[in-house]
């Protein structure tokens, strides 16, 4: 079976290293694919500027999204994402350090599957991210077409 990637919009060289170690740890086979800011993300899930020659059907298995993102905010991708045929039921996991009640509220509006406040903590932000890989990569049955 092919693993299909896992798309990582961080722009924290401190996270997106935590978050390589936490799947390395849980022994996620995924590949690990890391865009720093909004604008990226959005180019490389539509194959278009510095990701043009991507194939835009191979879509991640899941989109890892920061909110706190330069150029283009982790809500803004979010709306685009959702906006999107294409891309409009890819599993998207809100992972942030923000518990802000707004951020929460307005991710889940805009159709976001599931919102995880990054811990502090190593050992429990690598027990969230096993427990995101183990939910969205195993158990989860995707749907499939449109």
């Amino acid at each position: 079976m092919m693993h299909k990637e896992i798309l990582l919009v961080e722009d924290n060289p401190d996270d997106v290293e935590l978050t390589r170690i936490a799947f390395r740890e849980a022994k996620i086979a995924n590949a690990l694919t890391v865009v720093s800011d909004g604008a990226e993300a959005l180019d490389y899930l539509f194959a278009r500027g510095a990701h043009a020659g991507r194939n835009p059907a191979e879509l991640p298995s899941i989109v890892l999204l920061d909110l706190n993102l330069p150029k283009v905010n982790g809500r803004e991708v979010l709306q685009a994402i959702r906006a999107n045929e294409a891309t409009k039921t890819l599993p998207v996991v809100v992972l942030t350090t923000s518990a802000e009640p707004f951020d929460v509220e307005t991710s889940y509006a805009l159709g976001v599957n599931s919102y995880i406040q990054k811990p502090v903590d190593f050992e429990q932000f690598v027990w969230a991210v096993k427990q995101v890989g183990l939910y969205w990569l195993v158990l989860n049955h995707p749907r499939t077409g449109g």
